[in-house]
């Protein structure tokens, strides 16, 4: 039964990274953004674990403070009590003193210790942060390079209509071609109208000339 569960886990994680491959090949881009938004995520975690060593730390810090005030309270007060006669007092005192100081030194290795761990995190944090930022602009590096290829790719489709002629893009030969004989037609007709109206124009130059020639001959 166990190796049965094994067999349909691992065909399961097969289908899916064979999924996976099939979407990068179809979408490359879009698989980069996907891998990119989870570095991004990985970032975030990763500063607020930073944030979370800076609470630490100024929380350690505090405590060592608070620590090392109060044991200087108490051994005022116990060397108080001492004059005094106050036996009792003193002891509390005393003792009082004795635990902050032994407090504020387990505290003070704690201290060092998360402020190493701080800065060796900000240091890979910041290391994260520039990956992160040269993969972005890789991103777009390679977004530019795909739209000139898209970009190229139809043009060519365009101007090599005949090599597309089951595309759409063979709807632009067919509309030159109709532009084609648009234009020729309103030629024909521009210098049919023309010859008409000058072939009139000469009729009517001869028809002038010939009047004159009979009004002289009279």
């Amino acid at each position: 039964m166990t190796n049965l569960f094994i067999k349909l886990k691992n065909t399961i994680i097969a289908d899916l990274n064979e999924a996976l491959d099939q979407q990068e090949k179809q979408n490359p881009i879009a698989m980069l953004n996907h891998y990119l938004c989870q570095c991004e995520q990985e970032t975030d975690k990763v500063r607020k674990l930073v944030e979370r060593q800076y609470r630490l730390k100024d929380e350690f810090t505090r405590e060592y403070n608070q620590a090392i005030e109060l044991a200087e309270k108490r051994k005022q007060q116990s060397e108080i009590a001492s004059k005094a006669g106050e036996t009792e007092l003193y002891q509390f005192a005393t003792g009082e003193h004795q635990q902050y100081t032994e407090r504020a030194q387990r505290l003070l290795p704690l201290i060092a210790q998360v402020s190493e761990q701080l800065g060796q995190l900000e240091a890979r944090y910041e290391e994260m942060k520039q990956k992160l930022k040269d993969m972005q602009l890789r991103r777009l590096e390679l977004m530019g390079r795909e739209n000139v290829t898209r970009a190229n790719l139809r043009m060519n489709q365009v101007l090599e209509s005949n090599s597309y002629s089951d595309q759409p893009y063979s709807k632009f030969k067919d509309i030159e071609n109709y532009l084609d004989g648009l234009e020729h037609k309103v030629n024909n007709a521009y210098y049919r109208s023309t010859i008409d109206a000058r072939v009139a124009q000469i009729e009517k130059e001869l028809e002038s000339k010939s009047d004159v020639f009979i009004e002289k001959s009279k």
